[in-house]
């Protein structure tokens, strides 16, 4: 992946019993956002197809990292900053 995009990983949210987090991509005016486990992107604006695979590939190569930055943000701590 381009190191140029800049990666953003939210808190650790539950809804029926299943964790997920949300990974975001953005570079010059293109967004992108994902969720992991599933390691599927939700959004996207201005990514071509190839390169919402080359998110979905990184999201999965690096599943382990991003499970370990979701779950070590406080949201409440987050947003009393």
């Amino acid at each position: 992946m381009d190191s140029s995009v800049d990666i953003k990983v939210s808190g650790v949210f539950e809804k029926d019993g299943k964790q997920f987090a949300y990974v975001s991509f953005s570079d010059e005016g293109r967004s992108a956002e994902g969720r992991i486990p599933d390691c599927v992107i939700t959004h996207n604006k201005g990514f071509s197809d190839p390169e919402k695979e080359q998110l979905e590939d990184y999201m999965k190569r690096e599943l382990t990292t991003l499970k370990k930055m979701a779950s070590g943000i406080n949201v409440v701590k987050a947003l009393m900053e």
